[in-house]
């Protein structure tokens, strides 16, 4: 949360005051040399005509062009205490929770689920602070760095597609907080049967429904206010929700009579069954992250200097360690006491307490799931149409899109099971957001090593270094399509499209983010080989 409070001031700032800094002198201010930092290029180099500009370089004449320029020294005041602080925010939610009750609801034990969040996480921290290092040195955001690796124009397409997977985010935070609003209903109203059955090809109830449009009504209302309307919720939002958590961990040890029976509850799980279902829940953990890995310089960009980076991101594995601890602890806890897995917050809070109790539990969930899903599903949708036409959009009318397209993704469908959550919606994705990390990545530390010339980012010269072929880079578009290619027989089996599929094609999917992440790079490289040392001699 912190973060985005942040991101908001500096960028109400921008728009009141109307900084005159231009790029080329962005992109010259230093910052502290440290291992992984990027090179700036040399100010040596000349161009012979100035190039056509995506967006003015003086003065900043509009907030979509200014919401896409380098971040001036002066806005960059993100601590590594705010960058953990926003971390805490997006970790405590219901999501998170509800991956963790996954977990034991798919088998494991509340000790093996702990273990392979806590993995999971230390291999995400590492694809976030070397996605993260150039947006601190330049100050640029995701769908300007992305340039340099897919060219000006072929970066609309890494930046759509994490836009869309954040639109079915925005979906199902919308779904959760919907789910919170129906348990305060009426009983009388909750139990009309008319209203209950799902309405044929649909797939949701009527009320269920209506519950899911008033939370999705209620954030478009804050969104349209612009961030400085959320800044008022985000101070109180991760607070809350960890009282709750705690208060749930506290019912959960006296209920139960403490951990230790949790804790020595034998895993459903053992020996090759748990292995097959570890490394999907390894995959679709990272994929639970990788949306923000993917996204993280639109935040990163206002971070003081790397050292605050780093640090402020390590407490990514520490935090949901905890949480996933809080949440495996708890729905473990309810087959103690219910006799079954209940991995579901909002329905294990409707079962216990009184009314008042119930109250203020969903009035803290809907809190928290509003300021969450804002900040970490609506800037990067928002900003990737800003990049595609900054003259069209604004960040207001890019949340409205992605709100619109997040009830288009159906989130009911998606969170109907913990098999689906896991197996369908966080391993499918992954296909697609591990291929945009491992070019991206390749292209920064094994092709270009480090070195980026940021005026050139947004130029439109035909001699632009990622100007490429006609603005789009080939070699990535290709790339990205061999690392896809091995996870679509076994995405489309696990759809019920084909039947049955090989068991390579069905190891690769269990392994999607792995799979597609390290072909993409690899291809890649291999592809831009010759293509980097040009790319050095340019710079140098």
């Amino acid at each position: 949360m912190a973060m985005s409070m942040a991101m908001s001031k500096a960028l109400a700032a921008r728009h009141a005051i109307h900084l005159q800094h231009r790029l080329v002198a962005s992109s010259s201010q230093a910052a502290p040399r440290l291992p992984l930092v990027p090179r700036r290029p040399s100010l040596a180099v000349t161009v012979a005509s100035p190039p056509r500009r995506l967006l003015p370089a003086s003065p900043r004449s509009s907030s979509s062009e200014s919401d896409l320029s380098p971040t001036p020294q002066s806005e960059r005041t993100m601590t590594a205490w705010d960058l953990a602080s926003l971390w805490v925010g997006l970790v405590v939610g219901v999501p998170s929770y509800y991956l963790a009750g996954s977990l034991v609801d798919l088998g494991m034990s509340a000790l093996q689920g702990v273990a392979t969040v806590a993995f999971a996480n230390l291999i995400v921290l590492v694809t976030l602070v070397l996605t993260a290092a150039p947006a601190v040195t330049h100050g640029l955001p995701f769908p300007v760095l992305a340039r340099a690796a897919f060219g000006v124009r072929g970066a609309h397409v890494p930046a759509l597609i994490r836009a869309l997977v954040g639109c079915g985010w925005f979906g199902i935070e919308s779904w959760i907080g919907g789910r919170a609003i129906f348990l305060l209903l009426p009983s009388r109203l909750k139990s009309y049967q008319p209203l209950l059955a799902p309405v044929p090809g649909l797939g949701a109830a009527p009320l269920e429904f209506a519950c899911f449009l008033a939370f999705w009504a209620a954030q478009l209302g804050i969104i349209m206010r612009g961030m400085e309307g959320i800044r008022k919720l985000e101070k109180f939002s991760a607070p809350v929700l960890i009282v709750l958590t705690s208060a749930l961990l506290a019912w959960a040890y006296t209920s139960a009579g403490g951990f230790g029976r949790i804790l020595s509850l034998p895993p459903r799980l053992t020996g090759a069954e748990f292995w097959k279902v570890f490394f999907p829940s390894l995959t679709a953990n990272i994929s639970f992250w990788a949306t923000v890995a993917i996204n993280i310089p639109d935040f990163a960009r206002y971070a003081r200097s790397q050292a605050d980076q780093v640090l402020g991101q390590a407490g990514l594995p520490v935090f949901m360690g905890m949480f996933t601890f809080a949440g495996l602890a708890i729905t473990s806890a309810t087959e103690a006491i219910f006799g079954h897995v209940i991995s579901d917050p909002i329905e294990l809070l409707g079962r216990i307490g009184g009314p008042a109790t119930t109250f203020l539990a969903i009035f803290g969930i809907g809190l928290a799931t509003i300021t969450t899903n804002i900040a970490a599903n609506v800037v990067a949708p928002a900003n990737a149409l800003v990049s595609m036409s900054p003259r069209r959009f604004t960040f207001a009318k890019g949340a409205l899109v992605t709100a619109l397209l997040g009830i288009a993704f159906q989130p009911w469908r998606l969170l109907s099971s913990s098999e689906s959550f896991v197996y369908t919606w966080l391993l499918g994705y992954s296909a697609l957001m591990g291929p945009i990390g491992g070019v991206i990545l390749a292209d920064h530390y094994v092709v270009r090593r480090t070195a980026l010339d940021v005026d050139a980012l947004y130029s439109e010269d035909s001699g632009s270094p990622y100007y490429f072929q006609s603005g789009f880079n080939v070699a990535a578009m290709a790339a990205m399509a061999a690392g896809v290619a091995p996870i679509v027989p076994g995405f489309l089996q696990k759809v019920g499209v084909l039947p049955s599929v090989s068991k390579a094609f069905v190891t690769a999917y269990n392994n999607a983010w792995f799979v597609s992440f390290f072909v993409a790079g690899a291809v890649y490289s291999l592809l831009c080989g010759r293509r980097g040392v040009q790319g050095k001699q340019h710079s140098n």
